[in-house]
C-alpha cells in the first residue's frame, strides 16, 4: 500500500471518530439541556406550591426526579453509540 492510500485512509477513519463523537456528545448534551429548562420551570412552580402546602414535598421530589431521567438516557445512549462503534 502506497503512502498517498494510507493518507486518505486515515482521514476517512479520522472523519468516522469525529461524527461518532459529536452524535454522542449530541445524545447527551440535548436531553440535559432539555432537563434543565424542564426543571427550572418544575422547581419555580413547586417552590410555590411548597410555600402553600408543606405536604406535597413527597411529589415535589418526584417531579423533579422525572425530567432527570432525560439527561441519564442520553447518557446511556451515547456510552451505547461509543461502544458500538467501538466494536
Amino acid at each position: 500500500m502506497d503512502p498517498p492510500q494510507a493518507h486518505v485512509l486515515s482521514e476517512e477513519s479520522s472523519m468516522e471518530i469525529g461524527l461518532i463523537t459529536l452524535s454522542a456528545a449530541l445524545a447527551v448534551g440535548l436531553p440535559a439541556l432539555a432537563t434543565g429548562w424542564a426543571q427550572s420551570r418544575i422547581g419555580a412552580a413547586l417552590a410555590a406550591s411548597l410555600a402553600e402546602k408543606p405536604e406535597l414535598s413527597t411529589t415535589a421530589i418526584i417531579m423533579l426526579a422525572i425530567p432527570e431521567t432525560m439527561a441519564i438516557l442520553g447518557f446511556v445512549v451515547a456510552v451505547l453509540i461509543i461502544l458500538r462503534a467501538g466494536a
